[in-house]
């Protein structure tokens, strides 16, 4: 089945709370942009119209698709003012995704060019209702305008990435979640703030995760605190509540290593209302994952993120040493064992376009769940050992810092996937419709 969508990217009011305006830019005049929806193989043909004064290009974040569609300005010509461009692509995984701009993102993606696209499964839990969550911040003045800043504060921007007092849940501040009593809710989680690390807490409860970046994962994992860093994705089941209650959806301090420090910050009230009857059911087994491979894999590629002495910036934020890192190609079908090194002193979210990688260990320790993942945070210091199968999808590829503000001071990395003896493609040789 096809599925067509049209996106129009522009400017536009957008209220956040009562009497609380600003200027967005986003899709289809609003904050997210329309939920894109499909089935496990599904075909989207999605048509991006730029009603913006500046260039941008649109990012499938998470979806195996074409080189061709990933939406990055290393593999399209960027869509100008006035132009659209034609996405088609097959969603070959079912997961909770998300597409964003993938141009002049500490822009872009800061005023609300971001909306979530969800692939349905067969399998899973039985659940009461679902929803989206969106998690976001930005950083205003008091007049409601984005901030500029002067020279301290944009470099300590540079530094920590854009971290702001205004805390949103599709788009809203203070959002008000209502939910029935007795009832298990799928909440789907996107981080899409451009430097948050969000660590959700419900007022102390438990809740179940059951999906990680990659979709399902084997057996629901039982939390009450779940760490979510920019461009990560997490389902988790919520509930069942009592009538009458109020929790709150929270986030917790988490020190990165920044200069500005977060808080405890309140990112919406759940309001549980009358009670009714559940129809919730667990099967003892949501999918069959297997292993790419052992711990004792031999490492085949290192990948080192280091936070440099610039003289044009007093910082430059690199990968294996360089800004913007030409990288080795890889071969399809062949087995890529990556350790990917953070030698700074603050956290970084690692992030693969176009793979799902699985983690076999951070810091020589194993994670307590298999899951496919796209994202992962590197704390200070560390090693994380990911295993994943470059495919037959051969292109140029990218893998970045989620932090907009380091990834475009250069936190990122190219490889091309192809077979080996051939030359690399020129790219930026794809046409706009």
């Amino acid at each position: 089945m096809t599925h067509h969508y049209q996106l129009t990217a522009s400017e536009f009011p957008w209220e956040i709370s009562e009497g609380k305006t600003i200027q967005a830019m986003g899709f289809n005049g609003s904050v997210p942009g329309p939920m894109l929806k499909a089935a496990k193989g599904d075909t989207m043909r999605v048509t991006v119209k730029n009603e913006l004064k500046e260039p941008t290009v649109v990012h499938w974040h998470g979806i195996r698709l074409p080189a061709s569609m990933d939406g990055t300005d290393h593999v399209q010509r960027l869509i100008q003012p006035g132009e659209e461009f034609v996405y088609e692509f097959v969603v070959p995984d079912a997961g909770t995704f998300w597409y964003h701009s993938h141009h002049n993102e500490t822009r872009q993606m800061e005023r609300g060019m971001y909306g979530a696209l969800v692939v349905e499964e067969n399998a899973g839990p039985t659940v009461d209702a679902e929803r989206m969550l969106m998690i976001d911040d930005m950083k205003l003045e008091a007049n409601q305008e984005f901030t500029n800043g002067n020279f301290l504060s944009r470099w300590i921007e540079r530094h920590d990435g854009r971290q702001g007092e205004t805390h949103l849940v599709n788009g809203r501040e203070n959002d008000v979640i209502e939910m029935d009593a007795g009832q298990v809710e799928r909440w789907r989680l996107v981080n899409a703030s451009s430097a948050r690390y969000f660590r959700l807490f419900l007022s102390g409860r438990n809740f179940q995760l059951i999906a990680t970046d990659g979709g399902l994962i084997e057996r629901p994992v039982e939390l009450t605190e779940l760490l979510l860093v920019p461009g990560e994705r997490a389902d988790i089941l919520v509930g069942p509540f009592n009538e009458g209650e109020t929790l709150l959806m929270e986030a917790l301090p988490y020190n990165r290593v920044t200069m500005v420090k977060t808080g405890r910050d309140t990112y919406a009230t759940i309001r549980v209302g009358a009670e009714k009857t559940s129809v919730y059911h667990m099967p003892e087994k949501m999918r069959t994952i297997l292993p790419l491979a052992g711990r004792d894999a031999v490492i085949n590629r290192k990948v080192r993120f280091g936070v440099d002495l610039s003289l044009q910036h007093v910082i430059d934020f690199t990968v294996n040493g360089r800004t913007h890192d030409e990288d080795e190609p890889v071969a399809p079908g062949e087995l890529q064992v990556w350790e990917v090194w953070n030698s700074s002193r603050m956290d970084h979210p690692f992030h693969l376009h176009g793979f799902f990688f699985q983690v076999l260990e951070v810091n020589g320790n194993e994670p307590d769940y298999l899951s496919w993942k796209d994202t992962i945070n590197l704390p200070p210091q560390s090693r994380a050992k990911i295993a994943w199968r470059p495919d037959n999808r051969v292109g140029r590829w990218m893998y970045h810092c989620h932090i907009l503000e380091h990834h475009e001071a250069g936190m990122m990395g190219h490889f091309e996937v192809k077979e080996p003896g051939t030359e690399a493609k020129a790219h930026g040789s794809h046409q706009h419709h």
